[in-house]
């Protein structure tokens, strides 16, 4: 089988990147088989069709039980076909031996994201491209729908922080802070809000302040013009006069500014090298 758009063929050593890692984008269906096995003959095709399907929303990978002995004991494969579905990463449906195409639909189905899951993606996906009031209208709607809504926090706050908010980034996160699903990123994003929030407020043509203190102020200004690049060039500045600058402060909003872009950033990743040399 050659692989296609949506079907895939995975071995040991892709495993990770092309089901685990992929299934935090989008479903993946994993058909352990083997070529000598009647069931999966049957199965097989009903499952390839179904990911080529126009609508299709999962992708299909394919593992050969005879070449891959490690996947199938590391997922307790003891007979075959065995689908298991991974989503974040996670198994979170499966059945084993052949089904007719109207239960593997209903399999399919249960796995699918949901409507609010897909508007959270659609929302994350105007984060991606920086379209910050866009994207803040959308997780508000959201959170009318659905005020728990964790994802839909985290992007409304990331959507304040892109339009210079800062101060309104900060009072959600105050909150935020507190609950341990949103915890986590909350600690990494309080930093820079409360940056933009306090520090543009510092700011006083008339008052003597050092060059270098000048040039963290500056960059607070500049991240709230969306310039962020430059605003990153300022502050390895800092760094790079005193790696402790403010009590640690300056560290801690370039490692908010990392995670207010998002790891797969090229931003990101260039400058959390700089960063890197900068302090160490």
């Amino acid at each position: 089988m050659a692989d296609t758009f949506n079907i895939i063929e995975v071995q040991e050593t892709t495993f990770e990147r092309d089901v685990i890692q992929k299934s935090f984008d989008k479903p993946v269906v994993v058909d352990f088989w083997a070529a000598w096995c009647g069931p999966c003959r049957m199965l097989g095709p009903i499952l390839e069709r179904l990911a080529a399907e126009p609508n299709s929303d999962f992708v299909l990978a394919k593992v050969d039980v005879d070449a891959n002995p490690g996947l199938s004991m590391r997922f307790g494969v003891q007979g075959i076909p065995a689908v298991k579905a991974f989503r974040d990463g996670q198994v979170v449906d499966e059945f084993v031996g052949a089904q007719p195409e109207p239960m593997v639909r209903q399999f399919l189905s249960r796995i699918a994201p949901s409507e609010a899951e897909n508007a959270l993606g659609s929302a994350e996906g105007l984060l991606s491209s920086r379209n910050w009031l866009e994207a803040e209208t959308t997780f508000r709607d959201l959170l009318d729908q659905d005020p728990e809504n964790s994802g839909a926090k985290i992007g409304l706050v990331k959507a304040l922080i892109g339009q210079g908010k800062g101060c309104d980034a900060k009072s959600y996160l105050e909150d935020l802070v507190q609950y341990p699903d949103t915890m986590v990123e909350s600690e990494k994003l309080l930093p820079l809000a409360n940056y933009i929030c306090t520090v543009a407020e510092e700011m006083d043509e008339n008052a003597e302040v050092t060059v270098v203190e000048a040039q963290y102020r500056q960059s607070a200004r500049l991240f709230s013009q969306s310039k962020i690049a430059p605003a990153l060039d300022g502050l390895l500045d800092v760094l790079r006069y005193n790696k402790n600058y403010r009590d640690g402060q300056a560290k801690s909003v370039m490692l908010g500014i990392f995670a207010f872009l998002g790891d797969e950033d090229p931003t990101t990743n260039a400058y959390r090298r700089e960063m890197a040399s900068a302090i160490f």
